[in-house]
């Protein structure tokens, strides 16, 4: 299984956090690790499920949220690769806060709760490695959050197309296309698909984003980011 799993190590590394792990835990990472697919609809896990390891995206995209008692579902965010997901159980032995849902046919990297225990005994200083990795995500939850209370509705929607495109503050890659639905999009940002689709609209005929079917392109990052902070277009 090592050797399987050796190819995938390079594009593990585009990512931030792996890529600035020793490069020991990194060796032990991928070959503790198995491959698994899910597809399609199918959950990863559910909220309240115990845990059971950490995983990297290989392929495809998650999507993470919940589903209330009247069935509204609050969507946080979707990511791809490679997007390393599931340490916050590691850390208060609690069961998972959220449900790991594949948007599409998702290839992941399983290393498994007993290896990670294993690696934790034998080198406590490890621990601070995956404190980064929970605390990033922390960071960038709030600051979505954030945005979500203060923001007016067209800001918002720029803002997280941006955070979006960014791979979430490096959390995954960049990507300048970004493979979303617009009601995936109207639930991350709390408003309804019709205003979402409006403000998508109003973007593309400004010539800021192009879009496709499940797909938003980027055209203009600099006019985007503008968007975000609410400034006026200067090209009009």
């Amino acid at each position: 299984m090592e050797s399987s799993l050796q190819r995938y190590r390079s594009q593990l590394e585009t990512t931030p956090w792996f890529r600035s792990l020793p490069v020991e835990l990194r060796d032990d990472l991928v070959s503790r690790a198995v491959l698994l697919t899910i597809e399609k609809g199918q959950a990863l896990y559910r909220r309240g499920d115990r845990f059971d390891g950490l995983y990297a995206v290989l392929g495809g995209t998650l999507a993470f949220g919940s589903v209330g008692l009247d069935g509204k579902e609050a969507l946080l965010a979707e990511l791809g690769p490679t997007a390393w997901i599931g340490e916050i159980s590691l850390f208060d032995g609690l069961p998972r806060p959220n449900d790991a849902t594949a948007v599409s046919r998702t290839l992941l990297l399983h290393v498994p709760e007993a290896a990670l225990r294993d690696l934790l005994e034998a080198t406590p200083a490890y621990w601070r490695e995956f404190a980064l990795l929970m605390a990033h995500r922390l960071r960038v939850s709030f600051e979505n959050t954030e945005a979500i209370t203060l923001l007016p509705a067209a800001q918002r929607v720029a803002n997280r197309l941006l955070v979006i495109a960014g791979g979430y503050g490096g959390l995954n890659a960049p990507q300048t296309r970004i493979r979303v639905s617009q009601d995936s999009l109207a639930s991350m940002v709390s408003l309804s698909r019709q205003t979402t689709n409006q403000l998508l609209r109003s973007l593309e005929s400004q010539g800021i984003v192009s879009l496709k079917f499940g797909e938003i392109v980027i055209l203009d990052f600099d006019r985007l980011r503008a968007a975000s902070l609410g400034e006026p277009d200067s090209t009009r």
